[in-house]
């Protein structure tokens, strides 16, 4: 088989969108506060979009409350902005620099709220993979225009799409599981 073609790169770029999609689930926390809630929040300051966590200090004071310690205070408006606009159900409060954010009960609503979100996290995962994928068939291409057999080919194609289908039925079951998580009472 062709030893140019390197299937380890895909594999690991696959990964890479599964870690992605672990992180966002962590961030969807069902019981008591978490710092991580916060963790996909992205803030846009100084003419460039930043992770929350470049812009303040995230601290957990109580169970049901965030606070957030914004290092510039020219930045809280838009930390509040990127707050609100996460699609998180959460409603900071300023307080000076200090952004307090009360962590909401867990009603059914918010449960389906948190289910919806875990759905667009887990699509926007099967589209990295899906788009690595699209990558590697096209390098598959470009091998065969090289001098890859069309045997080769088949074979190397294949393997790629058993990758990809593994990796979309992992993020299928990482999906099931955090929404049982989240749906249970």
């Amino acid at each position: 088989m062709a030893e140019d073609f390197d299937t380890d790169d895909l594999e690991r770029r696959m990964h890479g969108a599964m870690e992605a999609l672990r992180r966002e689930f962590g961030g969807l926390r069902t019981g008591r506060a978490s710092g991580a809630l916060l963790d996909p929040v992205v803030v846009e300051v100084y003419g460039a979009e930043m992770p929350l966590n470049q812009v303040g200090t995230v601290s957990v004071p109580e169970p049901r409350m965030l606070t957030v310690q914004v290092w510039d205070k020219a930045n809280v408006e838009a930390v509040d902005k990127a707050i609100r606009s996460a699609g998180l159900g959460l409603n900071p409060m300023q307080d000076g620099q200090l952004i307090r954010i009360p962590v909401p009960e867990l009603n059914e609503e918010r449960r389906l709220e948190l289910s919806k979100l875990g759905h667009k996290y887990a699509e926007q995962a099967r589209v990295a993979v899906r788009n690595v994928r699209h990558h590697g068939m096209d390098d598959l291409k470009k091998a065969e225009k090289e001098g890859m057999s069309q045997d080769e080919h088949k074979i190397w194609a294949q393997e790629v799409q058993e990758m990809t289908d593994r990796n979309i039925k992992d993020i299928d079951d990482l999906l099931l599981s955090k929404e049982q998580e989240i749906m249970q009472v």
